[in-house]
């Protein structure tokens, strides 16, 4: 499938388808020191895969996967969470071993770093087909059903936008079912109704941060900025400075297919 694919709320049969209590935060957005603007991240690599998942699923087991997972920095955590997955049924070892890597926090930064930015690679030189596939795929699993929920992202970071602005992450954004991750940090928090992002459960190395992986391709509406402290408390995340409540509006692919696409033309 070419161009741009708009997959709105209505569309529920597409296959649309957390942040630590110990001691050392995980998957937290790195500090920077200038404000971050909310946008759509236009050089995101947002190929949600619609209408050729198998075909990418054989490319990525029989191609990307043994060459791309050295990059996945498996470790004594990762391989026990492989572990105690072995016998789940709804997703593969692949995806168990993508999901395993991506929340031990080993591989996170530069992961997302690529996803953001990478655009013009994927399909080329970009460095994580076989996870980005993997965890885009084990999302859509999980979520199925197109199941809205709301869920709460914490930053260090500051950033900015406005209200009825339509924007996304444009990376596997980790949020949770829980308000009070304070490791996570309260400079900008998230109130996020999000119906694309999946539960991760115990899939996750760190399953009692209640974990729910938004993928990069959603869509939100601002529906607020909240900085009032009366009113962020009533939010739950009262230590937070800022908080953006975003509402779901469907998604929206740019590079939909783009891999399998390349390869019909070869």
């Amino acid at each position: 499938m070419k161009g741009n694919m708009m997959i709105f709320a209505s569309l529920c049969l597409l296959l649309f388808c957390m942040v630590p209590v110990n001691s050392k935060p995980i998957r937290s957005t790195p500090q920077v020191a200038n404000p971050i603007a909310l946008d759509m991240a236009v050089n995101s690599v947002d190929d949600m895969n619609f209408g050729c998942t198998e075909t990418m699923m054989d490319k990525v087991t029989k191609e990307y996967f043994q060459k791309e997972r050295a990059a996945w920095q498996m470790d004594t955590d990762v391989n026990r969470c492989i572990e105690k997955n072995s016998k789940a049924k709804a997703l593969t070892r692949y995806h168990i071993e993508a999901i395993c890597a991506y929340t031990s926090d080993r591989v996170y930064k530069s992961f997302n770093e690529e996803v953001r930015t990478k655009r013009g690679d994927y399909g080329s030189s970009f460095q994580f087909h076989s996870l980005h596939f993997l965890l885009t795929s084990a999302i859509q699993i999980s979520n199925n059903n197109y199941y809205c929920q709301t869920v709460y992202r914490r930053t260090r970071v500051e950033f900015t936008g406005e209200v009825n602005q339509i924007i996304r992450f444009g990376q596997f954004a980790s949020s949770s079912l829980k308000t009070n991750l304070v490791n996570f940090g309260k400079k900008t928090c998230f109130k996020i109704e999000t119906c694309s992002g999946a539960f991760l459960g115990n899939y996750s190395v760190f399953s009692h941060e209640a974990e729910v992986l938004i993928p990069p391709y959603e869509m939100f509406n601002i529906t607020e900025k909240i900085t009032d402290q009366s009113e962020v408390k009533m939010q739950g995340l009262e230590d937070c400075e800022v908080v953006y409540v975003l509402k779901s509006v469907g998604g929206k692919s740019n590079l939909n297919c783009k891999v399998v696409n390349l390869m019909r033309v070869q």
